[in-house]
């Protein structure tokens, strides 16, 4: 007779921190969409920062991360670019590994934005949960659904503590 191990998973409470620039609002529409998201997860904390905005501090409460930006010349929005020169020696060295997804609103193809972040947090030793999801112009249903599961898998994965 063989006995029958028993999984339990262990949920907790998930920080998730929203971080986004936005000037047309589309990505701000994105990103939005994302926090609906988090907020299905009944653990899930959210705290929905602008770049400008957004600290250290904010950084080292999360569990997990969720960035917008706009691509800008090619390039992530300045705002997005700040954010991340202010926060990152002041956590570089004590910050944990978070996961994190990534959206970028863009006229051309996005790449540019979503590959200098990507630089840039893999030296934070965060971990994507996904691709990024990249719009091209104002997003319409079937993407803001896509961030809105985004939102939510970042969110239920911290808490189940899989990510």
């Amino acid at each position: 007779m063989s006995q029958r191990k028993r999984h339990t998973i262990r949920v907790m409470a998930s920080h998730i921190l929203a971080v986004f620039h936005s000037r047309t609002g589309r990505t701000k529409a994105m990103v939005d969409a994302a926090c609906c998201g988090i907020r299905r997860c009944e653990q899930a904390i959210l705290r929905h920062q602008w770049a400008l905005a957004a600290t250290a501090e904010d950084l080292l409460w999360a569990d997990g991360l969720l960035l917008g930006t706009p691509e800008n010349f090619g390039y992530m929005a300045g705002a997005m670019k700040e954010f991340l020169d202010r926060t990152f020696y002041a956590v570089e060295a004590t910050i944990r590994p978070l996961p994190y997804g990534l959206l970028v609103n863009c006229g051309n193809d996005g790449s540019g934005a979503a590959t200098s972040i990507q630089r840039i947090v893999t030296g934070l030793r965060l971990k994507p949960i996904a691709e990024p999801i990249v719009c091209k112009g104002a997003p319409p249903p079937d993407v803001l659904e896509t961030c809105s599961d985004l939102g939510q898998s970042l969110a239920e994965g911290v808490a189940m503590g899989i990510f």
